[in-house]
């Protein structure tokens, strides 16, 4: 189709008034946006990384964590330090950690309380006083073994530090960092140090998230650099979809910054990462599509404000109902009970949306300012035809019309042989030490630390009842297996045989068995809370780290059960709007679930024999989910709106070829965009992320390559006009179709020319 030279609209107006308008427009928004964008750098400052933060609210161990608040803040978390001397240690040993225990009370100001040992407990005053001033030769052979490990090579430090209310998680690397240096300058003479526990984890995560924020979005804006110059193969123009990528981050996290700030809406540094790693791959991807219309337009029109008012006319309800879809499918995560996976809906949607303002606004504003020469060298020129079918994705249509039952039977077929690999696919809690792609200092302390003290110390569990019950519940407790005995005598006069005791509560800690972070840890919890229930009018809860995870776990599996088939219905009534079919939308949400489960089934044997991860985390299903199938629609939005425009003119077949021929080479492109900016994620050392973008990538590239171009085309050609049913279409499918003289043996008219004879003009 082309248009004259002589169109009357823009004859009757002010072109300088047009301009006019343009420039401001674009001046406006801008400075609109980019007021927000300004505000992108105090988004760590609002982000609630606590654990609480992460949990269902209704979850055991959250009400525990806020019973507790009077006697334990959930801003102290401990370190444990050990020291090890594998040929046992020495009074001299002794003398040494006493020293660094020292150093270690006074390093810092949030260090709360003493730093003590397990094992002062069952020292007697006379004992603490030796320890406390006697010089090595003081100290005796049965002090130091009542000092230390089971095993005689280990003595163990607790370190109970507060985690400043402003400087949140960030300031924990520093201070590790400063205790690791006391306890080393202390480990000397075969003497070795180590600090774990907890609050080193902590600080190992937080220094693996303290990347999210700039490595993450240089190495995705480095992915969508080259895939723009790849795309374009023009020195300019890449430099305009980019620019509206980095302003549609900024202000998308400004925007999110003030929502955290004024509207309570939980952020922390999972969604703040994918946040910003979404909204470039999803806002460059809007863009793609635009510009490939807009292109198109300029060999159609003359005047390239007329060519940009005709592409957007075209191309923006698909552009709005993807990323409708996009914003709904997010939102749907509010319904989670993690709170986690709940404000990363909210967080994402929010994204999307600035996204979308920016590529309809000012990337179209910013295109027809700067005109047709920012395509050189390969300039659209008015006047232009592209032969129909011509290109990569026109040619295979035309090999898929030939058998699109067949194409689409064997696809459907071998899609369906990948997501086998999901039953391979290990989803749980992970133990902290799979949860990093590379070693960790605090695993390592971990670990040894493990070889000569009691699993679960430094994360014992939690438990509160009524006080009138404490003994009743103690017992119970202290009977329950895989909980180590609680100690018999105590200094402090808060605390009695049965734990802390303050407004009608009684508060516990008991130490596990097993490491926090395993199954056995997970079992003992179940057992502990069926014993501390029975008893009765006691009102007792068990929390603790590992009781945490098992409430993630439980939550992440309820949210499964609820947001995957909320999604699967939402996106069908949106698709069902779109295209006013009801055949369509079933078809192409079964192609994206299916293109779902084989990313799944193939991710799962990447993980397991390829990068010999341990598992998935809980919510990694999910996660994966959601992105895949409500990404992984707006390929199939993006093709079949350009067919059904077509289907109008020329019939479903044809235009099934036209819409695979002109959509392919730009959805192509968005797909490895996307796919290229999730593969990112791999450049922090967190597995779940990783992970995530693994299978986000591989999910969109089956998308975009396999199911879009091969299976939906295929399907589409072998439904023909039933894949509008029961629209207005599917009854008026082909009455104006008129067989194309460039093309008189179409292998799609022959085939059906018998079967469908309603179809001729």
């Amino acid at each position: 189709m082309s248009h004259s030279t002589h169109d009357t609209a823009p004859a009757t107006r002010s072109r300088r008034g047009v301009w006019i308008s343009i420039v401001a427009g674009l001046v406006v928004a801008v400075a609109v946006l980019g007021s927000f964008a300004s505000l992108a750098s105090n988004l760590g400052g609002v982000q609630d990384n606590d654990i609480a933060s992460w949990l269902p609210g209704d979850a055991e161990s959250t009400q525990v964590i806020e019973r507790t608040a009077a006697f334990a803040s959930d801003d102290e978390s401990p370190a444990i330090v050990a020291f090890v001397r594998d040929s046992g240690i020495t009074a001299d040993d002794v003398v040494a950690v006493r020293e660094a225990q020292a150093e270690l009370q006074d390093f810092d100001e949030n260090v709360v309380g003493d730093v003590i040992s397990p094992a002062f407990a069952n020292l007697t005053p006379a004992d603490v006083q030796t320890l406390a001033t006697a010089p090595a030769s003081g100290i005796s052979d049965d002090l130091v073994q009542r000092l230390t490990s089971e095993d005689g090579k280990a003595l163990q430090l607790i370190v109970t530090y507060r985690i400043d209310d402003t400087a949140g998680f960030e300031e924990l690397p520093d201070a590790i960092d400063e205790m690791r240096s006391i306890v080393e300058s202390h480990a000397t003479g075969g003497l070795e140090g180590y600090v774990g526990g907890p609050l080193a984890f902590g600080a190992d995560q937080a220094t693996a998230f303290a990347g999210i924020d700039g490595i993450l979005l240089l190495a995705a804006l480095g992915v969508v650099v080259v895939m723009l110059l790849l795309t374009y193969r023009s020195p300019f123009l890449w430099l305009i979809p980019l620019f509206c990528g980095v302003l549609s981050v900024g202000a998308a996290e400004g925007v999110v910054y003030l929502l955290a700030k004024y509207a309570d809406l939980t952020v922390n540094g999972q969604s703040a990462g994918i946040l910003a790693v979404l909204v470039l791959g999803a806002g460059i991807d809007y863009a793609l599509l635009l510009v490939a219309r807009y292109r198109e337009e300029l060999r159609n029109f003359e005047h390239r404000i007329d060519a940009m008012s005709h592409a957007i006319r075209r191309a923006a309800p698909a552009i709005v109902a993807s990323g409708l879809t996009v914003v709904i499918g997010l939102l749907c995560l509010s319904f989670a009970q993690m709170n986690s996976t709940a404000g990363l809906g909210p967080v994402t949607a929010a994204g999307i949306v600035v996204a979308l303002l920016v590529m309809l606004i000012v990337l179209p504003l910013l295109l027809v300012i700067f005109g047709r020469w920012v395509f050189w060298p390969f300039i659209p020129r008015f006047g232009d035809v592209k032969a129909e079918g011509s290109g990569l994705w026109g040619r295979v249509g035309t090999q898929v019309a030939r058998r699109p039952r067949t194409v689409w039977v064997t696809t459907t077929a071998l899609l369906g042989l990948a997501c086998v690999g999901m039953l391979q696919l290990n989803s749980g809690v992970l133990a902290n030490a799979d949860t990093f792609t590379k070693e960790q200092p605090s695993i390592v302390a971990d670990e040894v630390i493990a070889e000569h003290f009691p699993a679960g110390e430094g994360s014992p569990l939690q438990v509160v009842a009524k006080a009138d019950d404490a003994a009743a519940v103690a017992e119970a407790l202290d009977g329950v297996d895989g909980i180590q005995p609680a100690s018999s005598t105590t200094d402090n006069p808060a605390e009695t045989a049965t734990g802390f005791s303050q407004d009608g509560v009684v508060y516990f800690e008991r130490t596990l068995a097993s490491a926090s972070d395993t199954e056995a840890a997970y079992d003992t919890v179940e057992r502990a809370r069926d014993a501390v229930h029975a008893v009765d009018g006691a009102d007792a809860q068990v929390g603790g780290i590992s009781a945490i995870s098992l409430d993630i776990r439980e939550a992440s599996a309820a949210d499964n059960r609820l947001i995957i088939p909320l999604i699967l219905v939402v996106v069908l009534l949106v698709l069902g709007g779109l295209l006013r079919s009801i055949m369509a939308p079933l078809i192409l949400l079964g192609t994206v679930v299916l293109s779902f489960g084989a990313a799944l089934g193939i991710s799962a044997l990447v993980f397991q024999h390829v990068f010999d991860f341990a598992g998935t985390d809980t919510s990694f299903p999910l996660f994966a989910f959601v992105f895949l199938v409500a990404l992984g629609i707006d390929y199939n939005i993006f093709l079949m709106t350009r067919v059904r425009e077509e289907s109008i003119k020329v019939g479903t077949r044809r235009g099934a070829l036209i819409g695979l021929a002109a959509t392919g080479g730009v959805i192509t492109s968005a797909g490895l965009v996307l796919a290229g900016t999730f593969s990112a994620l791999a450049t922090l050392p967190i597995v779940f992320l990783a992970q995530l973008g693994f299978v986000v990538a591989l999910g969109v590239l089956l998308d975009t390559i396999i199911v879009r171009s091969v299976l939906v085309t295929a399907l589409t050609l072998d439904v023909g006009r039933w894949m509008w049913w029961p629209s207005h279409l599917w009854r008026t499918d082909g009455s104006s179709h008129v067989a194309d003289p460039a093309h008189p043996a179409d292998p799609v008219d022959a085939e059906h020319a018998e079967a469908a004879p309603e179809h001729k003009a």
